[in-house]
C-alpha cells in the first residue's frame, strides 16, 4: 500500500492528526515537500505535539520516518524539534528517522532575505511565514543550493559556501542590509550539520528497497491543493508542489506509483496568509468560528482567516489531488450552529459559476451561500455514524455529494481516538 495524505484546501486541514491516526497501519511515513513554514498538530496519549519538519509518524515507535528529496530543511530548527520530542519521551534515532541526502538546506540567509523582501513589499506582501522558504527553493532551481548530503563533506563545502555568500551579498547590499559572513555560515553548518549527519541517507535506495520488500508507505504533504506552486492561488502559494502526484518524486522514488490518495478537508474553511479567500467571514461571525476551532497557525501562531465550507474550492482540490476518499475534520466545531453556511457557488463579474477561477478572476469572486440545518449538540463522544444526530449525518452526505468524493473518515475531536469510520456498502467498508 502506497497512500498519499494531502490537503484539499488552503492547508491546516488536519493532515497531521490523520497521519498520526492512520500511520499505525504503515511501515514508513515519508514527507515529500516544504519546510518548517507550516505545522501539523497532533494530540495523543503522550500529549500535544506541533511538528514543523518531522513527519507525523515520528510519534509511533514502529514507524520509520523519511524526510524526502523535495523538502527544504532548516537544520537548526530540526535539531531543536528533535530535542523537544526527546524531552517528551519520543524515541528518535537513525533507524527511526532518515533524511534524504538530496534535500536542500534552508540557510539563515534565506530567512533574512525572506524578511527583507516582505518588508520591502509592504501592503503588497505575499503573507510569507518569513522562514526562508521561497528564497531557498529559488536557490535550488538556480542551482545554488546546499544539499543535506554536503554536510557529510564539510571541507569541500567551504569553497561552495564562500561562492554563494559572495553572490548573496550582492542582494544584501541591494536591500541596504548587513552583509553575510561566510565564516559564520560555516560555523552554523558545522554545528547543526554534526547533529544532523547520523540521519542522512540515500532515500531513493532505501525506499525502492522498501517497495521491493512489499512495505507500506504513507506520503505526507504539507499545506493544501490551493497552495500548490502550479495549481494553487498563485502567487499566494507555497514554493513547492503540494499535490499527491508529486509524492513519489518528492520522497526520492519517482518511478513508483501511488496506490491511493486520501484528501483531508475541514467541515468549514480556514486560511493563513494573504491572497483570495472567497468564503471569508468577518467581524463577530469570524471571531466565533475562529475561537471555537482554535484557528491559529501551528507554525506562526497567526490568527487564521475562516469561513463557511467552500464547495467550489473543495471540488477543485479533490480534482487536482486525485482523491480517492476524504477525511472530514473538525465536524464537532460546528456543533453550536443552528444553521450552517455553505458556499455553493461564486459570483464572478455578475455571473454565477461552480468552476474554481484562477488569476485575476478569483480576486473578483464573491460567495453565494446556502444554509443547511445544524444539530446544535455535542458530538465529540460519537464513535459511529449511527450515533451522530440526523442533521450531522445529512451534512456529511451533503458535502460528499457536493465535492464528488466519498467521505471515509470523520473527526469529532482533537484526540487520536475521536473519529468515525463510515461504513460504505458500495466498497464493502
Amino acid at each position: 500500500m502506497r497512500t498519499a495524505i494531502v490537503g484539499i484546501n488552503w492547508g491546516d486541514e488536519g493532515k497531521g492528526r490523520m497521519v498520526d491516526l492512520l500511520s499505525a497501519d504503515y511501515d514508513i511515513v515519508a514527507r515529500y515537500q516544504g519546510g518548517n513554514n507550516a505545522g501539523h498538530t497532533v494530540m495523543n496519549h503522550l500529549g500535544k505535539f506541533i511538528l514543523n519538519l518531522l513527519p507525523s509518524g515520528i510519534l509511533r515507535e514502529t514507524t520509520v520516518n523519511v524526510m524526502g528529496t523535495g523538502m527544504v530543511i532548516d537544520i537548526e530548527h530540526l535539531c531543536h524539534e528533535i530535542q523537544r520530542l526527546r524531552e517528551a519521551g519520543i524515541r528518535i534515532d537513525p533507524e527511526h528517522l532518515k533524511i534524504s541526502d538530496k534535500a536542500i538546506v534552508c540557510m539563515p540567509y534565506h530567512k533574512q532575505l525572506d524578511i527583507l523582501e516582505e518588508e520591502r513589499l509592504g501592503d503588497a506582501k505575499f503573507g510569507s511565514t518569513r522562514r526562508g522558504i521561497a528564497p531557498v527553493y529559488g536557490d535550488k532551481y538556480m542551482k545554488k543550493g546546499i544539499r543535506i548530503g554536503d554536510l557529510l563533506r564539510m571541507d569541500e563545502l567551504k569553497e561552495k559556501v564562500r561562492g554563494i555568500v559572495e553572490w548573496k551579498n550582492l542582494m544584501m547590499r541591494g536591500y541596504g542590509a548587513k552583509e553575510i559572513s561566510a565564516d559564520e555560515m560555516m560555523e552554523w553548518l558545522e554545528r547543526y550539520g554534526k547533529e544532523t549527519a547520523p540521519y542522512i541517507c540515500n532515500t531513493t535506495a532505501y525506499l525502492n528497497q522498501a517497495v521491493e520488500q512489499g512495505k507500506s508507505i504513507m506520503f505526507e504533504a504539507q499545506l493544501g491543493a490551493l497552495r500548490d506552486i502550479d495549481y494553487g492561488i498563485y502567487p499566494y502559494t507555497s514554493s513547492s508542489n503540494t499535490l499527491a502526484a508529486y509524492a513519489p518524486i518528492g520522497t526520492g522514488i519517482p518511478g513508483v506509483k501511488l496506490t491511493n490518495t486520501i484528501g483531508i478537508m475541514k467541515a468549514y474553511s480556514s486560511c493563513v496568509g494573504e491572497g483570495p479567500f472567497t468564503c471569508e467571514f468577518f467581524g463577530e461571525e469570524a471571531d466565533r468560528l475562529r475561537e471555537a476551532g482554535g484557528e491559529y497557525g501551528a507554525a506562526t501562531g497567526r490568527p487564521r482567516r475562516v469561513g463557511g465550507f467552500d464547495v467550489v474550492a473543495s471540488r477543485y482540490g479533490v480534482m487536482v489531488q486525485g482523491a480517492d476518499s476524504l477525511a472530514l475534520t473538525k465536524l464537532d466545531i460546528l456543533s453550536s450552529y443552528e444553521q450552517i453556511p455553505v458556499c455553493t457557488k461564486y459570483l464572478v463579474d455578475g455571473k454565477e459559476t461552480t468552476e474554481f477561477p484562477t488569476g485575476v478572476a478569483l480576486d473578483h469572486a464573491k460567495p453565494v451561500y446556502e444554509y443547511v440545518p445544524g444539530w446544535n449538540c455535542d458530538i465529540s463522544q460519537c464513535r459511529s455514524e449511527e450515533e451522530l444526530p440526523k442533521e450531522a449525518r445529512d451534512y456529511i452526505a451533503y458535502l460528499e455529494k457536493a465535492v464528488g468524493c466519498p467521505i471515509e473518515y470523520v473527526s469529532v475531536g482533537a484526540d487520536r481516538e475521536q473519529y468515525i469510520v463510515r461504513k460504505r456498502e458500495a466498497d464493502g467498508k
